[in-house]
């Protein structure tokens, strides 16, 4: 089978179960728009801390999927279900420490001004959601093991099956009925932590009753800690980690900068950042099938396949992110319609919108690349660049222009359009200098390649 197709089949499976993630958000934040304005500006806020820390922690434990696939590539079955185990310490220390933030979130919403008005309903939510920190963790390790097999097609199925749950729950706890009383926000965070314990749930019995598991002996005993493994696993995983958690932490920040301009912009800026979530599944899918492809290639000693894949993939990005961006144009006024029927937040957020569709090029070439690059261990450069651009050019350049910048008009201090346009420009930025770096690399390994050890060299 060719690099494209087993690309494609695993990227659209993929994307399939992301999307699938991607609709619990869609559903809270239809559910919590429909149930009140305020509700909606609550779950902006509290969603946008738990997805900071739920990512940033999640991108640690990704890190391990080129790791993994280089193994099935070489045939070490064995060795995957010992890496396996040894990776539960990292899920669990993540876990310790991501809950340390959720469960007590004071200090950071005071940190970043967050209304009184909305601070009870973000902290409540912030606590249900922080004791489903642990299975979520879980989830993402069984996740992305299935990914460097290059079976990713069980986990799709328990997503989609999630979802199943997820929507109902949301709406029942969210509105209330049945013996249970109308929780607004809290109600969404409800319904995440019992799907939450449910998937993971389900992955555990699937690894102990399918088959296809059996050759990677993971039901052995827990080892002690491998400290050297482990500190190998935090080399790669800690820069790749951080690297996610400033790349996402770069929009959902927004949220909380944007909470003191009142509702409305709360509610705008949710619905687009959502969407823009959504959008960015799609690149997201095909990262991860062009690293594991990439990945099972060198671990066939394929270095220059390897590469020749990673350009393919970043080629489809390319096409990808301009298809995205024709479709977002075309239908921004419309989306705004799903979401809300407050006119004022609808205008406001088809706006946005217009930011959203023109950054989707350079968003899906900087996603692959970033894949791509974890391949080859290539971890700190992105981070690097990461807070420089998206920290300091997104975040910090959107702030300026919304409160500092004395020439910014009057209506841009009360509305989030400042934050989408730096974010904008910053990742176009970003898009370039790592199509840049992706070439530095692999001109250095095909050099390397040409000039085995112990070549002579001039002087």
């Amino acid at each position: 089978m060719s690099d494209i197709s087993v690309i494609a089949r695993h990227a659209v499976t993929v994307l399939a179960g992301q999307l699938a993630v991607m609709a619990f958000g869609v559903t809270d934040t239809i559910v919590a728009g429909r149930f009140s304005a305020d509700a909606l500006a609550a779950l902006s806020v509290a969603s946008a801390v738990f997805v900071s820390v739920y990512v940033s922690l999640m991108g640690v434990l990704q890190a391990l999927l080129p790791v993994w696939a280089e193994q099935h590539g070489r045939g070490e079955t064995a060795a995957i279900g010992q890496s396996f185990r040894q990776s539960l310490y990292l899920a669990a220390a993540a876990s310790v420490l991501g809950m340390g933030v959720l469960l007590f979130p004071e200090p950071l919403l005071r940190l970043t001004e967050v209304p009184d008005a909305m601070r009870e309903s973000v902290r409540d939510y912030l606590i249900i959601v922080g004791w489903a920190l642990p299975s979520a963790l879980f989830f993402r390790l069984y996740t992305t093991l299935n990914q460097a097999l290059g079976r990713p097609q069980l986990v799709t199925w328990i997503q989609v099956g999630a979802l199943v749950l997820k929507v109902p729950l949301s709406i029942w706890f969210t509105f209330g009925g049945w013996g249970i009383a109308p929780q607004g926000a809290a109600g969404c965070a409800w319904a995440t932590l019992l799907v939450d314990y449910a998937i993971a749930i389900a992955a555990v019995v699937l690894m102990r009753t399918q088959g296809f598991y059996r050759p990677l002996r993971l039901w052995q005993r827990l080892e002690a800690p491998d400290w050297p493994r482990l500190r190998e696993f935090l080399r790669l995983g800690i820069p790749a980690g951080l690297a996610i958690g400033v790349e996402v932490t770069s929009f959902t920040l927004v949220a909380l900068f944007v909470a003191r301009q009142g509702t409305l912009s709360a509610a705008s800026h949710q619905i687009a950042a959502n969407l823009a979530a959504v959008c960015y599944m799609l690149p997201l899918s095909l990262g991860i099938a062009v690293s594991a492809r990439a990945s099972w290639w060198r671990g066939q000693g394929q270095e220059l396949r390897a590469q020749q894949v990673a350009w393919l993939g970043v080629r489809l990005a390319l096409a990808c992110g301009i298809v995205l961006c024709a479709a977002m144009l075309l239908t921004r006024h419309w989306l705004p319609q799903v979401y809300t029927g407050d006119a004022a937040v609808m205008a406001l957020t088809a706006s946005l919108l217009l930011w959203v569709a023109l950054y989707q090029v350079a968003d899906n070439v900087q996603c692959v690349c970033i894949f791509v690059l974890r391949s080859w261990r290539v971890t700190l450069a992105p981070l690097l660049v990461y807070c420089t651009l998206l920290w300091g050019g997104g975040l910090g350049g959107g702030y300026w222009l919304a409160y500092i910048n004395r020439a910014t008009s009057a209506d841009w201090q009360k509305i989030p359009t400042p934050f989408w346009v730096a974010t904008s420009l910053s990742l176009a930025v970003v898009a370039i200098i790592f199509v840049f770096i992706v070439r530095r690399v692999f001109t250095a390994q095909r050099q390397d390649i040409r000039t085995p050890p112990g070549t002579p060299t001039a002087a």
